[in-house]
C-alpha cells in the first residue's frame, strides 16, 4: 500500500490551482520567515488556529512542497471521505475529549508520522487541538511533542527533528477578501532541545517544549490574554497594530469619497454580480447552516474552488471585483457607525 506521503499525480496536478485560488481568495497576503525553514532534518509545523481549512490550506501554500497533515478522527468515520482525506494527505488524530480509548488509537497515526518525517516529507500538526477566532492561544495539547520525540528516537541521531511555530493572522476572521500574514518562527531543534534537557524525564520534558513552543507562538501572532480585558485590550490592537500586522489597520475611509466611488462603480458591480450568480446566490444559504462561523470562510473557499472551473474561469475578474467592492460597501457601513 503506497504511503500517505508518496506523490500522487493527481494530486501534484491539482496543487497549484489550489494554491493559486487560496492566494486569489484574498486581497493581500504576505509569507514572513521562509528562511527559518530547516533544510537539514525533519520540520513539524505547527501553526495556530483560528479558521478551519483556511488555516492548513495557508501552511500548505507557504511553499510548493508535499506536506502531511492530521485532523480530527471523527470525521473520517465514514469510509468514503476517509478515503478522499487519505487522498488529499490528511491523517485522523484523537483528543483527549474524545475518550482515552479513541486517544490510544492515536499510535498508529504517530508512527506514520514518523515515517513521514523520515521521508523528508513535512508533516503538520495544528497543537491547540481545536479552532477559535480569537486573538489568542488555547493551551497546546501534548501530540505534535510526542510525534516530535518519537522522531528524533528514531533517527536524531541521523538528522534533526524541528518544530516550526507558525501564526497565522487574518484581517477578518469570517469573511474571504481581506489580508491575511503567515509569520514563520525561528524552529525548536528538539534534537538539541533534548541534549541540553537530557537530565528530564519524559512528561517533563513535554512540558518544557510545550512551554517554549507557546512563547514562540505568542510572538507571531497579535496575542492577547485570554482575560475578562479582552475584548477592550483587542479593539486598542487592532486600531495600532505593531508590524507585520499593521497592514490589517485599514485607514479612515472618506465617506463622501467612498459613496462617490460606490455609486461610479455600481452599474460594473450589477454586471459582475449578474455574470456570478452561481457563486454569490447560494452563499448566505450555505453560509447560514454552518454553526460554526469559524468554518464560513473553508466553505466559501471551496464552493469557490469547485464552481470555477466549470465556468472556465470566464466568471473570475468579475467575482474578485464583486467582492473587492463588498468589501468597500462593508467598510462604508463601518465608517457609518463609528
Amino acid at each position: 500500500m503506497a504511503k500517505i506521503q508518496d506523490t500522487d499525480r493527481l494530486y501534484a496536478f491539482l496543487r497549484p490551482y489550489v494554491d493559486w485560488m487560496f492566494r486569489r481568495s484574498y486581497r493581500r497576503t504576505q509569507c514572513i520567515g521562509r528562511e527559518n525553514i530547516p533544510s537539514d532534518g525533519a520540520v513539524i509545523f505547527a501553526p495556530n488556529h483560528t479558521n478551519g481549512l483556511c488555516d492548513a490550506l495557508a501552511v500548505l501554500g507557504i511553499d510548493r512542497n508535499r506536506k502531511v497533515f492530521v485532523a480530527r478522527a471523527d470525521i473520517f468515520r465514514n469510509p468514503k471521505i476517509a478515503k478522499i482525506l487519505r487522498w488529499l494527505k490528511i491523517m485522523p488524530i484523537s483528543r483527549a475529549r474524545d475518550g482515552l480509548d479513541e486517544v490510544r488509537r492515536n499510535g498508529d497515526t504517530f508512527l506514520a508520522a514518523v515515517d513521514t518525517l523520515r521521508d523528508g516529507v513535512p508533516f503538520c500538526i495544528l497543537p491547540e487541538g481545536t479552532h477559535r477566532p480569537k486573538h489568542s492561544l488555547l493551551p497546546l495539547t501534548k501530540g505534535i511533542f510526542r510525534i516530535a520525540l518519537q522522531a528524533n528516537d528514531a533517527f536524531g541521531a541521523e538528522k534533526p527533528v524541528y518544530i516550526v511555530p507558525i501564526g497565522i493572522e487574518y484581517g477578518d476572521y469570517f469573511h474571504l477578501w481581506n489580508d491575511l500574514t503567515i509569520n514563520i518562527g525561528k524552529p525548536i531543534n528538539v534534537t538539541e532541545f533534548c541534549l541540553e534537557h537530557d537530565s528530564l524525564e519524559r512528561p517533563q520534558l513535554i512540558l518544557a517544549l510545550r512551554e517554549e513552543l507557546t512563547l514562540r507562538m505568542r510572538k507571531l501572532i497579535l496575542w492577547l490574554p485570554d482575560d475578562e480585558y479582552y475584548d477592550e485590550n483587542i479593539a486598542s490592537l487592532l486600531a495600532n497594530p505593531p508590524a507585520p500586522f499593521d497592514r490589517f489597520k485599514q485607514p479612515k475611509p472618506h465617506r463622501f469619497m467612498l459613496t462617490v466611488m460606490l455609486i461610479l462603480l455600481l452599474p460594473l458591480f450589477l454586471l459582475s454580480a449578474a455574470l456570478t450568480i452561481p457563486l454569490w446566490v447560494a452563499l448566505p444559504l450555505i453560509r447560514r447552516r454552518i454553526k460554526d462561523p469559524a468554518f464560513q470562510n473553508s466553505v466559501q473557499y471551496v464552493w469557490q474552488l469547485l464552481l470555477l472551473p466549470l465556468t472556465l474561469f470566464v466568471r473570475l475578474p468579475f467575482w474578485m471585483f464583486f467582492q473587492e467592492y463588498v468589501y468597500q460597501f462593508r467598510r462604508l457601513q463601518a465608517a457609518s457607525r463609528s
